[in-house]
């Protein structure tokens, strides 16, 4: 029974009042801050819950007074609403008993590369960006570019940017793996179509504790910036590149001009990918049905075409086309296809998790 399952919640957060009010607690800052971290938590399932259980206790008096001679008629409209409510909000409950992904409100980092196709897929990486710019900014999110390498006749060859905000993961977690673009290149004088690829990879970004490197584990490279045909950007070795040794992981980092600075930001992406590398891991000795509902961001799954020709930008995970594809891109409406994706993994979810 639903009611059974929400009584842990309720014991807890009535628990966590107490606790917050302990002297003890209110001078150990660490723990208060623990504490009032789950409570604000618990808030929306808490609130949800009472208001469904006064919902069930409502239905409850006004049945006994259906035959009531002066208010059975009003008992009998008020009920109509009740029952029309109640599986309405079972329906919000079971979203809300969910388990919840950890990574959900993290920041994310935001990895774009030019896959098959050569400069034409280069381009699009830049139109993606910008579509992911806009999006970023309709929902508050603050975007920073980490490091970039731009495309010979513009666009980039790879890209990585830091998307901040409460949410960032839960929204973009899905945006992860190869994404294929159908238009007519700018250089093509016959007015073919082609075909490219990009891949999207999306990382979260980890606190320090949460990912510890051993020095040693470390090759460090110091070198001055290049930028087309490999000239030199500047005339200081600013540019940094870190090898992991254990997992051969390569970053490089060669956009600021301070080389602390950019030693700093390609280490916080060599800790995002090892955490990355740590969770495929993790999901990987878990079931297939768990690993699509968290959305693994496997670079080699095809999940997306974008073409241009027909307006159409179709999401092969959830077989949803919409031949709206100038105004996702122009405006960054990406919500159009993100909520159909909460929704159809919420609901894979809620199948397996018999709610």
């Amino acid at each position: 029974m639903l009611a059974d399952k929400l009584e842990p919640f309720l014991k807890r957060y009535e628990e966590l009042n107490s606790l917050l009010s302990d002297s003890d607690i209110i001078n150990d800052i660490e723990k208060m801050t623990s504490l009032s971290k789950e409570q604000k938590n618990l808030e929306p399932i808490v609130s949800k819950a009472k208001e469904y259980l006064k919902t069930l206790e409502s239905i409850e008096e006004n049945k006994a007074l259906l035959n009531d001679y002066e208010l059975g008629e009003l008992a009998k409209e008020e009920l109509k609403i009740l029952e029309e409510l109640k599986p309405k909000l079972e329906e919000e409950l079971k979203i809300l008993l969910l388990p919840k992904d950890p990574n959900d409100e993290r920041n994310i980092f935001l990895e774009i590369r030019a896959g098959t196709g050569g400069d034409e897929a280069s381009l699009f990486v830049g139109d993606l960006v910008k579509a992911y710019a806009r999006y970023a900014e309709n929902r508050n999110y603050k975007l920073e570019i980490v490091s970039s390498s731009e495309g010979s006749v513009g666009g980039f060859k790879e890209i990585i940017m830091l998307v901040k905000g409460i949410g960032a993961y839960s929204r973009l977690k899905y945006e992860g793996g190869t994404h294929r673009v159908q238009r007519v290149p700018q250089t093509e004088s016959q007015g073919r179509v082609h075909t490219s690829a990009i891949t999207v990879a999306v990382m979260p970004e980890v606190d320090d504790i949460e990912i510890q490197i051993n020095p040693n584990d470390l090759k460090i490279d110091v070198m001055r910036s290049s930028g087309h045909g490999g000239q030199s950007v500047n005339t200081t070795d600013s540019a940094v590149r870190i090898t992991h040794i254990p997992t051969g992981i390569v970053v490089v980092n060669q956009d600021g001009k301070s080389q602390h600075k950019n030693k700093e930001s390609a280490m916080k992406v060599l800790k995002a990918r090892l955490y990355e590398m740590q969770e495929s891991e993790r999901l990987a000795k878990e079931s297939e049905a768990r690993k699509s509902q968290v959305g693994s961001g496997d670079r080699s799954e095809r999940i997306r075409t974008y073409n241009f020709p027909q307006n159409r930008i179709s999401d092969h995970r959830i077989n949803l086309t919409l031949y709206r594809l100038d105004s996702i891109m122009q405006d960054g409406l990406f919500d159009e296809i993100i909520e159909p994706l909460i929704a159809h993994y919420q609901a894979e979810s809620l199948q397996e998790q018999n709610l």
